[in-house]
């Protein structure tokens, strides 16, 4: 059996992050979406508020399990047998950071660590942005899961 981690913030899960989830649950045996949890940042969503965000975005796919963590991926990763690190990249950014991420999981570990392009409509999307734009009232309907957005609004103390 195969078992691949996709970690992440998930502050909150936008379209990009589900469709990445979403395309290991059709590769993978077992898909552990992992919620980060540090203690250095105010997130907007607590890391049970997030699970329950993307337990409920991801609901139908049998094979995919959450979870949350704070410390090394490495340490989680092997605490649940997990195989393969799967991370989404927009842009050259991204892989930028990921790729020495990546080196040192391996170093740490042996672990592998695989890289999704993100769907080109997507490329743009960040959780930081969705806030961003919630925040000062702008709709993000079309930019995360029906849920988040209505938690979003629920956050931001407005209206449907």
């Amino acid at each position: 059996m195969i078992s691949a981690l996709v970690p992440g913030s998930f502050d909150p899960p936008t379209k990009g992050h589900i469709d990445v989830i979403e395309r290991c649950a059709g590769i993978f045996d077992r898909v552990l979406v992992a919620v980060v949890r540090n203690p250095s940042k105010s997130p907007l969503f607590t890391a049970d508020e997030r699970m329950d965000l993307l337990r409920e975005s991801c609901n139908g796919w049998d094979n995919v399990e959450f979870g949350s963590f704070d410390g090394l991926l490495v340490d989680y990763a092997a605490a649940h047998e997990i195989n393969v690190i799967v991370k989404g990249l927009r842009a050259m950014t991204d892989f930028d950071y990921e790729i020495q991420m990546s080196q040192m999981n391996r170093h740490l570990s042996g672990i592998v660590t695989l890289f999704v392009a993100t769907k080109p409509e997507y490329g743009y999307l960040s959780s930081s942005l969705v806030r961003q734009v919630a925040g000062l009232g702008g709709s993000v309907d079309n930019l995360v899961p029906a849920n988040v957005s209505v938690a979003l609004k629920e956050r931001f103390g407005r209206d449907g």
